[in-house]
């Protein structure tokens, strides 16, 4: 048996209220999506600071989702499957780390002297 994943592409898009679209998939499927989310790091701030902007989508022919005029766009795969975008992994992975760092047990430079006779 294989696994396959479906990878359809963006076939329309309509902006309705927000950051909230409605996104047309070229297998027929239809969904409503809050792009809020997924509208982080430096490539979105304008489209999220200036909703005219976030409007100004369009859809890549070539690749099959939505970009902007800056050229930011967001995966197909991630909006069709409800995936999150792979900077929100590295996101989590930062603050996990971080989190881990600070919970992490300190020991002062005079108490590593003295721990190893420096």
């Amino acid at each position: 048996m294989s696994s396959k994943i479906c990878t359809a592409r963006v076939q329309s898009i309509k902006p309705l209220e927000g950051f909230v679209v409605l996104v047309e998939f070229t297998d027929g499927k239809k969904r409503e999506i809050n792009l809020e989310p997924y509208l982080r790091g430096k490539v979105f701030e304008s489209i999220r600071q200036n909703l005219s902007d976030f409007r100004a989508m369009r859809i890549d022919e070539r690749m099959g989702t939505m970009v902007w005029e800056n050229g930011a766009d967001i995966d197909p795969d991630v909006l069709y499957h409800n995936l999150k975008p792979a900077w929100a992994e590295d996101l989590l992975d930062i603050h996990v780390a971080q989190k881990e760092e600070a919970d992490a047990p300190t020991i002062s430079l005079s108490e590593l002297e003295k721990e190893f006779g420096i």
